[in-house]
């Protein structure tokens, strides 16, 4: 019904900058908040910004300053751009978005990509 792809990992020396895109398809009527969380080796996963339909954000405090969640609405897209990148950083991060179906009857339910890798490392 939903797909959220994620694209713009890799690899980056300290201090460098990566800008990760999430792509939502399908049968989608509206979306309300989508946003970037990170999972590192051993750790929980975690929030790492959100941004609302109307395009207020929110972000972890380890990022402020240094990330930047973006969207736009028409193309069901979302972004992050992260500057100063740290080793900290280093983490699988995963697009989420709360997505309704079809039309305004149908909940909001909340959708995962699949995950994009990103290693901090000199």
């Amino acid at each position: 019904q939903v797909q959220l792809v994620e694209s713009g990992g890799g690899l980056v020396q300290p201090g460098g900058s990566l800008r990760l895109s999430c792509a939502a398809s399908g049968t989608i009527f509206s979306i309300y908040a989508m946003g970037w969380y990170r999972q590192a080796p051993g750790k929980q996963r975690e929030l790492v910004a959100s941004i609302m339909g109307g395009g207020s954000t929110n972000y972890a405090d380890s990022v402020k300053g240094r990330f930047t969640i973006s969207r736009e609405n028409a193309k069901n897209t979302v972004w992050l751009q992260m500057n100063s990148l740290k080793p900290e950083d280093t983490a699988v991060y995963y697009c989420n978005a709360d997505i309704s179906l079809y039309s305004s009857s149908w909940p909001p339910m909340s959708y995962w990509g699949q995950g994009t890798q990103v290693t901090v490392s000199s």
